[in-house]
Parts: C-alpha cells; structure tokens; sequence
C-alpha cells in the first residue's frame, strides 16, 4: 500500500481483475465498489449491516460491503453480483420470479450462491439461517425459496 495525497492505493481483485483503487482509511467496500469502480449492482440499503443489500463475497464468503473497509479486503478475492453473470441462481431468480422490486435481488444472489456452492444439499433450515441476513420488504419470500431450488436443480446439487 502507498499513500498519495491523503489517501491510500491499492490493488484490488474485482470479479478476477486487477483493479486500482485510491481509498481513505474509514472508505467502505460498497462505496469503493459504486464509486471508486462503478459497479453498482451492490446496492445500499441501511448501511449499517441489517438488510443485506450490499452482500458482497470475499474469498467466496458472503460479507455485508456496508461495514467492511476496503482495506481489508486487499489482497482478497472480492466478487460481486456482476462476477456471477449468467449462473444458475441468477436464472433461478429469473425464472421462478425470485423478486418483486428487485433492490434486495443482489444482495440475496450472492448469498445464495456461497450457499449452493459450500453446502450443495442444505436442508430447508440451513437455507434459512443463511437466509435470513438478507430482508425483502416486498414479497413473501416463496419466490427466493423457489429460485434456491432451481439453481440447486440447475447446477445437479
């Protein structure tokens, strides 16, 4: 890391590429996302770490973007809902009608897919505790629930 003028570079790992960032010390993830990178498919919501808008992965594990410095994330592997274009949950999502507005729909792909990926044959209660750090306020949940499931046919888990 150098500073320049106050502020600090780095090399960030955004969805497999190199990206450079100059960021202060208290910078969150989400705003170097939205800002510093224009990806802004991370969406903000509370920005205190509540409603899971902002989920991001580091190293393949979901993180709320709104709390954490982008800093620490520094030589890490961070995706975000950009890096998981055209895989089965976000067709899951697509066909099962796994939203309503869509503000929260990120956010919940991105837990999703950790989800899939690490326990490929979560029972109904493990969904749901991995869930449930990510809020929707406009549906009742049965679309999300049906899009897990399509995905889960979808990639043989």
């Amino acid at each position: 890391m150098k500073r320049y003028e106050g502020r600090t570079k780095l090399v960030l790992t955004v969805n497999g590429e190199q990206r450079t960032v100059y960021v202060d010390p208290a910078d969150t993830l989400l705003w170097t996302l939205r800002r510093g990178l224009g990806l802004t498919g991370t969406k903000l919501g509370c920005e205190n770490g509540d409603c899971g808008a902002c989920t991001v992965q580091l190293d393949g594990v979901p993180v709320k973007s709104c709390y954490t410095l982008t800093v620490d994330a520094a030589d890490r592997e961070i995706t975000t809902i950009e890096g998981l274009r055209d895989t089965a949950v976000q067709e899951g999502f697509r066909a099962e009608n796994g939203f309503q507005c869509g503000y929260c729909t990120p956010g919940f792909v991105m837990n999703a897919e950790a989800l899939l990926r690490t326990h490929p044959e979560a029972n109904r209660p493990v969904e749901v505790d991995w869930l449930q750090s990510n809020l929707c306020r406009c549906t009742g949940y049965e679309g999300i629930r049906r899009a897990l499931e399509h995905a889960r046919r979808a990639t043989g888990s």
